[in-house]
C-alpha cells in the first residue's frame, strides 16, 4: 500500500523500491525486500546535513571495458547508404566551416549512449548553428543517400541518439540560443540545442518556469526531449509538451525548412503538424527551434520524504506558503495516524528540497554502477503497477543481480530496471519479450516516457494495432521517402 494524495495539489509524486533476484549478491535489504535509507541515517537526517547534490546528467563511469558495438549485440542488418568519402567532408566543411569532428577520440562520447550499452561507428559529426545550416546538410545528405542522426545532449535511455553504424551525425550543441521571451504571457522560443538547465535558469530569474523537469536536465537538449516527448517531474502538474508546446521549426529529409514556430496559445488551422515531431525521435525531420508555454513560477514550494511499504516523495506547489502547509501537513497527520505512512520529513527550503530529490534523482547513475543495466519505461494500470517488478523477482536468477522498481505514481510510469554483472543474452531472452507481453496483458504502454529508439522498435506492436503501424509507416515514407533520418529507429523493421 503507498499514500493516496489528492490529485488537485501534487505538482510530483514518485516512490521507488528495490531488491534482490533470489541468490543474487548485493546491499542487505530489509525484511520486506525494500532497499533502504543506510543503516544509523534518518530521513530527517538526510534532509537536515550534508552537502547539496546538483540535480542533472552525470557520466556513468566510462572506465569500464570497451561497449560492443550494437551491430555485433544485436540482430541489425546496414541498409544500402552511400558511406561518407572525403568529398563529402570537404562539402560539410563548406557548409560548416571549422565545426566538422573527425577526430576519433572526440567522435568516441557521440558514438556511445549514456548508459554505455550501444555504440556506433560514425566517422563525421557535423555542428551547425542555424537552421539554414542543418537545411544545407540534410539536402546534401538527401542527395548522397547519407544516412543522419540527429543528436542533442545523448541522454536518452533507449538507443535512440548514437549510431547504429556509420550515420553522420548532425549534433545541435552549438545551436543554443534563446530567440525571445514575452514577459507577460511566459512564452519562450528557442533554438533546439538550449540545455534544459540553462532554459529552467533563464526563465526562473524572470519568473516563470519551464514546464518539464528531467534528472538529465544539466545534460539535455530541448529539441531531444521534444523529440522524444519527455515526460519528466513535472508532468502531473503542467502535463505533458503535447499541450504545453505551442509551436516548432523542423527541417526534413530533403532540406526543406517547415517554419511553424508559433506562439499563439490558439490555432484552429488545419492539421497541427508540430505532433507529427514530438515524439517521431528524429525519424521524420530535426527539430530545430521551440515555442514553449512556461508557467508562473510558484510562490510556495513544499516536498515530502514519506516511508510506507514504499519511499514516497511529494512535492506541492502553489501561490501562498501558510495554505499549501496548512493542507499537506493536515494530510500528513492524518496518514501517520492511519498508520499509512510511518515516518517521514517536510523540507521547504532550497537546499533540502534539492537534497531530497537528489535521493530520487540519482536513482539511474547508481544502478549503472551495479553493472550492466536492462531498462524498461512503461506504463501501468495503478493497482498494477508494482505487480511485473515482483514477477520478475521470482521469474529471474542469476545473472540477474537487482530487479529495481521506482517511477512516478502520479501518471502510472514504472522505471524497471534489471542490474548484472555484465550483458548477457539469455538473461534478455529471460527479459523480452515477456516484459512487454507483460505489459499488455494490462493495456499498459511499452514506453511511458523515454521514447522507443532502437531498443524498443520491434515492440511497437504490443501497445499499437497493426493499423496505427502502418500509418506511421506511410508517414515515415512520405517525409523522408529515402529513410535517411534516424534509420533503425522507432519503427519495426520492415521486410
Amino acid at each position: 500500500m503507498v499514500p493516496r494524495l489528492s490529485s488537485g495539489w501534487p505538482s510530483r509524486l514518485f516512490w521507488w523500491r528495490a531488491a534482490r533476484t533470489p541468490g543474487a549478491h548485493g546491499q542487505p535489504s530489509t525484511r520486506n525486500g525494500a532497499s533502504r535509507v543506510p543503516p544509523g541515517v534518518s530521513p530527517r537526517v538526510l534532509a537536515g546535513g550534508g552537502p547539496a547534490v546538483r540535480r542533472g546528467s552525470s557520466s556513468p563511469s566510462s572506465r569500464g571495458p570497451e561497449v560492443a558495438l550494437t551491430c555485433e549485440r544485436y540482430p541489425v542488418r546496414r541498409l544500402p547508404f552511400s558511406v561518407v568519402s572525403e568529398e563529402d567532408l570537404a562539402s560539410f566543411e563548406r557548409i560548416v566551416p571549422g565545426r566538422v569532428v573527425t577526430d576519433p577520440e572526440e567522435l568516441e562520447a557521440s558514438n556511445v549512449d549514456w548508459l554505455r550499452t550501444m555504440r556506433g561507428c560514425s566517422k563525421v559529426l557535423l555542428k551547425p548553428r542555424t537552421t539554414e545550416e542543418v537545411s544545407c546538410i540534410l539536402r546534401y545528405c538527401h542527395g548522397r543517400n547519407l544516412a543522419v542522426n540527429p543528436q542533442g545532449g545523448n541522454t536518452g535511455l533507449v538507443g535512440g541518439s548514437v549510431p547504429v553504424f556509420d550515420e553522420v551525425i548532425l549534433s545541435t550543441a552549438l545551436m543554443n540560443q534563446v530567440i525571445s521571451f514575452h514577459s507577460v504571457s511566459g512564452t519562450l522560443v528557442c533554438q533546439a540545442g538550449c540545455v534544459l538547465e540553462e532554459l529552467s535558469r533563464y526563465v526562473e530569474e524572470r519568473g516563470f518556469v519551464v514546464p518539464l523537469d528531467l534528472g538529465a536536465k544539466g545534460s539535455c537538449h530541448i529539441g531531444g526531449n521534444l523529440a522524444t516527448n519527455a515526460g519528466g517531474l513535472r508532468l502531473l502538474r503542467y502535463g505533458s509538451l503535447r499541450g504545453t508546446v505551442l509551436g516548432l521549426e523542423a527541417v526534413l529529409a530533403d532540406g526543406t525548412v517547415l517554419n511553424c514556430l508559433t506562439s499563439l496559445r490558439k490555432d484552429n488551422t488545419g492539421y497541427d503538424l508540430k505532433q507529427l515531431f514530438i515524439g517521431s525521435e528524429g525519424t521524420l525531420g530535426v527539430i530545430t527551434a521551440v515555442s514553449i508555454l512556461c508557467p508562473p513560477k510558484p510562490g510556495a514550494v513544499n516536498v515530502a520524504f514519506l516511508e510506507s511499504p514504499f519511499y514516497v516523495l511529494v512535492e506541492t506547489s502553489g501561490s501562498r506558503a501558510e495554505h499549501d502547509a496548512e493542507k499537506l501537513g493536515g494530510f500528513l497527520d492524518q496518514a501517520l495516524g492511519s498508520g499509512l505512512v510511518t515516518d517521514g520529513t517536510l523540507a521547504t527550503d532550497q537546499r533540502k528540497v534539492k537534497m531530497l530529490w537528489a535521493l530520487r534523482e540519482r536513482i539511474t547513475e547508481a544502478l549503472s554502477r551495479d553493472g550492466h543495466v536492462y531498462k524498461y519505461d512503461v506504463s501501468l494500470p495503478l493497482d498494477r503497477l508494482y505487480d511485473l517488478v515482483t514477477d520478475l523477482r521470482a521469474r529471474l536468477r542469476p545473472p540477474a543481480k537487482h530487479v529495481v522498481g521506482y517511477g512516478h505514481l502520479g501518471d502510472g510510469n514504472l522505471h524497471l530496471n534489471v542490474t548484472a554483472e555484465a550483458f548477457s543474452a539469455p538473461l534478455l531472452g529471460d527479459l523480452e519479450p515477456y516484459v512487454y507481453e507483460w505489459t499488455a496483458g494490462q493495456r499498459g504502454s511499452v514506453s511511458a516516457e523515454h521514447g522507443v529508439g532502437f531498443r524498443k522498435r520491434g515492440a511497437l506492436g504490443y501497445s499499437k494495432p497493426p493499423e496505427a503501424l502502418q500509418l506511421m509507416q506511410q508517414l515515415k515514407t512520405l517525409l523522408d521517402p529515402k529513410g535517411i533520418l534516424n534509420p533503425y529507429k522507432t519503427l519495426p523493421v520492415q521486410a
